[in-house]
């Protein structure tokens, strides 16, 4: 168990954390949430001892091991990867590195065999002799082949590196484990395993994540930090902004009478005590849950853009034709003889393991590249904006907010854009900071709004929401929704491709898997599956 006593933590006169007192349990995973700035990657470094509090002191219960999911990708470069998942287990580690040195000792000593004894006990005991094929089958489940197990951490790419930390940080069943963003970087497959991982996880997890449908997943508690509080609410994701919604909505509606309100909180709970994380924290849930009153959901100080795309003119039936397009990059072969056609109203997600070939596609399909082979044709009646991966080429000058969206704006009013920017969390002075000294959040919430401001009706979005926090995602996934026109997207947040997507198409190494329906069906569906096994072997 991990718990906090009157933890306070202060940047000279700016509390981020006041008082703090909770306590984690085994069995349970907590959802960390809050707004950017909130302190949420701060709060896991004073839980896991990297930061001091100012005042109070974090309590581990004696004898337990804390992992952590480190976030330096250069720490381990002169290890091997199969080592570098073991050394999650730092005493495990240090006994392998210390029998190894006995035994290689030319002049090995009685001494040295009684040490080497001892050493081999604790090896046995802390489950050595497992340790490569667990560490191997941990890789192997993040996306990390055999072949790259022996190879050292300098020769693997970024992507691969991340996923080699999360490894670590899961290996050797931790009492308590610290996950900051474990999702950044893994494939919508690797997630389904990470989730299936945790849901089996019996000791304490703390998690953070701005993917919705990996909390709701993995989730039994939200811990939700706000006015430099934490409280926890028992529940995942979707229950705590349900409930906080409901919150507000009733403050709000004050006048109401109080029996009314007591009335709609309890057919809430009704509909949601049923939906558990984990079959044994059902029935515990559903007690607490059913014992919730008005004075435990608290409103959200969390502010939500506006996002809302419309279009300037209907596009008729002829959208979009591609034909056999190929292109190859370096010596790499990206997009191989791909051939489709975009329907007026379909939203399209893009999935598939290779990211490359997808911002290539819509790379070339934009223009900024020429295809090797084949042709695409965009119908007249159609208009596009186009939200790239990188978007740093847009905010290279000096500009502040409001001069930068007046570049794309038809009305050059200011206070038309200081409005628009407001809408977007750009408020008072902030609409007047410099374009090219932001936040990666606040560019994407700049060139959503550009996208917005340029009444196109197809929509082309590469990782969307990647930088943003859970409400901006939030507002962005209703935004998609509630949009009329036609949508191609590329995402690795579940719930984002489950709730937008009216059809599927996979980019694999033998060509396009196209299928009309949700994202969830697909993943389900067996002739879907057959095929990607063809496909992909």
């Amino acid at each position: 168990m991990i718990s906090t006593n009157g933890v306070t933590l202060r940047f000279g006169k700016r509390a981020l954390f006041e008082d703090v007192n909770v306590k984690f349990t085994p069995g349970n995973c907590y959802g960390l949430i809050g707004a950017n700035g909130a302190g949420k990657s701060t709060f896991l470094k004073i839980l896991s001892g990297e930061i001091e509090p100012t005042n109070g002191e974090v309590v581990i219960t004696p004898g337990e091991r804390i992992a952590v999911l480190k976030q330096d990708h250069f720490e381990f470069d002169e290890y091997t990867v199969l080592h570098t998942v073991i050394m999650g287990h730092a005493r495990l580690y240090e006994i392998m590195v210390e029998k190894d040195s006995l035994y290689a000792k030319p002049d090995f000593s009685e001494e040295d065999g009684l040490k080497a004894s001892e050493l081999e006990g604790e090896f046995a005991e802390l489950n050595g002799w497992q340790a490569e094929s667990e560490a191997a089958e941990l890789l192997m489940g993040l996306g990390i082949p055999k072949d790259l197990h022996d190879k050292t951490m300098h020769s693997l790419n970024g992507n691969e590196k991340v996923r080699v930390l999360l490894a670590q940080a899961l290996f050797g069943n931790p009492n308590i484990l610290l996950l900051d963003e474990p999702t950044n970087h893994l494939d919508l497959q690797s997630i389904v395993w990470l989730e299936k991982f945790l849901y089996n996880f019996e000791s304490t997890v703390i998690v953070v994540s701005h993917d919705r449908h990996f909390l709701n997943k993995v989730c039994t508690h939200i811990a939700d930090i706000d006015f430099g509080k934490i409280q926890l609410y028992v529940g995942n994701y979707d229950f705590w902004y349900e409930s906080s919604q409901l919150a507000q909505k009733l403050m709000r509606e004050s006048n109401k009478k109080k029996e009314d309100k007591i009335a709609e909180l309890q057919r809430f709970i009704e509909r949601f005590s049923s939906n558990a994380s984990k079959a044994k924290q059902a029935t515990s849930r559903k007690k607490q849950l059913e014992k919730l009153t008005l004075d435990d959901i608290k409103p959200s100080s969390r502010k939500y853009p506006y996002i809302a795309f419309s279009s300037d003119r209907e596009a008729g039936n002829d959208l979009l034709t591609v034909q056999n397009i190929s292109k190859t990059i370096g010596d790499e072969k990206i997009l191989n003889d791909l051939s489709f056609m975009v329907n007026k109203g379909d939203k399209i997600a893009f999935v598939g393991p290779d990211s490359h070939a997808k911002t290539t596609l819509f790379r070339t399909l934009m223009g900024e590249l020429a295809p090797d082979q084949g042709e695409y044709k965009w119908g007249i009646t159609t208009t596009q904006a186009y939200f790239p991966k990188d978007n740093t080429e847009y905010f290279q000058k000096n500009l502040s907010l409001v001069d930068w969206l007046r570049q794309f704006s038809r009305d050059p009013d200011e206070t038309f854009v200081r409005g628009f920017l407001g809408r977007m969390l750009f408020s008072g002075d902030e609409s007047l900071k410099s374009a090219n000294v932001i936040s990666g959040g606040e560019k994407v919430r700049c060139m959503l709004s550009r996208m917005m401001l340029s009444g196109a009706n197809v929509l082309i979005l590469d990782e969307p929401t990647n930088h943003l926090d859970l409400e901006s995602i939030t507002a962005l996934n209703n935004g998609l929704i509630n949009f009329s026109g036609t949508v191609l997207f590329v995402s690795q947040d579940h719930q984002f491709v489950q709730t937008i997507a009216n059809r599927i198409i996979e980019i694999t190494p033998q060509g396009l898997i196209d299928r009309q329906m949700e994202y969830d069906e697909y993943l389900d569906n067996e002739n879907v599956k057959a095929l990607q096994e063809s496909m992909y072997s």
